[in-house]
């Protein structure tokens, strides 16, 4: 894994996931593949194989760059920025 500036940025501790699952994917009567939070702001999305990419689009709209998984058991962060685990 690497380390960027992006990770040293975040907010300490994370923030709580602001719902349990993709309120998008909700809201559109779809079903989420794999969830994603967001460790700025605590946005709950879907990964990029659901349909709507809305952790990816959640990103592109407000600039936050890591999330990590929110699936039991995974910890692991992506940086959208840098394109890589961090």
């Amino acid at each position: 894994m690497n380390e960027c500036v992006h990770v040293s940025a975040l907010p300490h501790p994370e923030p709580e996931p602001l719902s349990e699952t993709c309120p998008e994917c909700l809201a559109a009567g779809s079903h989420p593949v794999q969830l994603r939070l967001c460790l700025t702001c605590g946005h709950v999305g879907c990964c990029d194989s659901s349909p709507f990419q809305h952790a990816t689009a959640h990103s592109q709209e407000t600039g936050h760059p890591v999330m990590r998984s929110f699936e039991p058991g995974e910890s692991w962060r992506w940086c959208f920025v840098d394109g890589s685990i961090v």
